[in-house]
Formats: structure tokens, C-alpha cells, sequence
């Protein structure tokens, strides 16, 4: 009986499959890889939402200035377009548009007002896209974190697998593989979930914040293009 569970034992301490690996883990490594694994979840699940809006928004803002451009009248575009529209650009462009015809409720814009209307289109429009930047970062603090900490977090699970490790020498006076080999296989199992939490988080935390900066460009760009609209508008009296 004594034999066969020595066998057992035996038999536990030379698996390596990831499982075996955090079942005999002690408390301090089972966290440590509980919090990698948890923060690698959901660092994926931020990439692909990630992922997908960016492009989907670039589809968007296509379409958008494709019709933009086309020559249509910019009060049908703003009454096709609704109140609530869901992409950066349209929102921009819509946000711009309600101002302008608020400015001209009553009437035709007179040249002294000129100025302040203009102003409060700019305005209008940069608050928006500081909006919709700002909602698009959403998240993207947390890919940094990651990033920047996990490595860190494996590599104390990485020192405290060795120590386990020495410990099992100093109890067992004993420096067999059979004896140094658990201890150091769950140290790099640690050190292992840290890179694999960090590496995606990294790359894809760097992407987004290109995209992000490219969106910015790209609105900035219209932003000014369609003020030059309004402001030739407004400077020839058709408001």
C-alpha cells in the first residue's frame, strides 16, 4: 500500500501538464496565475471589441464622406443622418449643423454675429471629437497595465516557485531533478502566463493607440475642411 502511494506521489510530481502544474502549486503561485489568466481574459476580450470598433468606424467614416463629398445638400445629409448618429465623423457633422441652425432660428446671421457663430462651430465640433476619442481610449489603460505589470507579477511567482524549490533541497538534503524539478517548472509556468499576458497586450495596446491617433488626424482634417464650408457660407450671406 505505502509502495503504491509513493507511486502516486511519484507519478504527481513528474506531471507537467499545465493542470497538474497549478494543482500543486501552494496558495501564493495558484493566485498569481489566477490573476494572470483573469487579466489575459481580459485583455483578449478588450482587443477584439477593440478590434472590431476601430473598424467598423473606419468603414463608417467611408461611407460617410463619400456622401459628404458627393455634392448632397448638407441640411438633407444632416435630416437623413437623424439625431443620433453612430460613428465620430457624423457625429462632428451633426453636432456642427444643430448649432448652425440654431444660429439661424431667427433669422438670417448678421455680420457682426458671424464671428461668434463660427466660434462656437469650432468649438462645438472639437468638444465632440474629444468626446468620441476619449470613449474610443476606453479600455486601453488597462492593455498598458498589463502590459507594464505582468511580466513583474510572473516573475514573483517566478522567485517564489525557486525558493519552493530550495526549501524541497534543504528538507529533502536532497538535489535530485525528481526533488528541484516541481518547484522550478511552476516558477516558469509563472513566468510563462506573465509574458503570455503582456506580449498581446503590449502589441495591441500600441495598434490601438495608432489607430486612435490616425482617427484623430483624420477628424481634425474634416473638422477643418467642413468649417471652411460654413465659414464661406457665412461669409457670403447664405446663412
Amino acid at each position: 500500500m505505502e509502495t503504491e502511494i509513493l507511486a502516486q506521489g511519484g507519478a504527481l510530481a513528474s506531471d507537467f501538464t499545465l493542470m497538474s502544474l497549478f494543482l500543486r502549486a501552494d496558495w501564493v503561485i495558484r493566485s498569481v496565475i489566477i490573476i494572470l489568466g483573469l487579466a489575459s481574459f481580459w485583455s483578449w476580450a478588450i482587443i477584439f471589441d477593440k478590434y472590431f470598433r476601430f473598424r467598423r468606424i473606419k468603414g463608417q467614416n467611408n461611407k460617410f464622406e463619400d456622401v459628404f463629398w458627393s455634392g448632397k445638400s448638407l441640411d438633407d445629409l444632416y435630416d437623413k443622418l437623424g439625431h443620433r448618429p453612430d460613428h465620430p465623423m457624423a457625429l462632428m457633422f451633426a453636432s456642427a449643423m444643430r448649432e448652425w441652425r440654431r444660429s439661424s432660428e431667427k433669422g438670417p446671421i448678421s455680420a457682426g454675429s458671424v464671428a461668434g457663430v463660427k466660434d462656437r462651430i469650432g468649438k462645438v465640433m472639437r468638444v465632440t471629437e474629444a468626446r468620441e476619442l476619449d470613449r474610443m481610449e476606453r479600455f486601453l489603460p488597462f492593455l498598458a497595465t498589463v502590459g507594464s505589470t505582468a511580466p513583474f507579477i510572473g516573475l514573483f511567482g517566478t522567485v517564489w516557485g525557486i525558493m519552493n524549490s530550495f526549501q524541497s533541497i534543504a528538507s529533502n538534503n536532497n538535489t535530485t531533478l525528481a526533488v528541484v524539478a516541481p518547484g522550478i517548472a511552476e516558477a516558469l509556468f509563472a513566468t510563462a502566463l506573465g509574458l503570455l499576458a503582456a506580449i498581446p497586450a503590449v502589441i495591441a495596446y500600441n495598434n490601438f493607440i495608432n489607430s486612435r491617433d490616425r482617427l484623430a488626424v483624420r477628424l481634425d482634417g474634416f473638422a477643418e475642411e467642413f468649417q471652411a464650408i460654413l465659414s464661406r457660407q457665412l461669409d457670403e450671406g447664405r446663412g
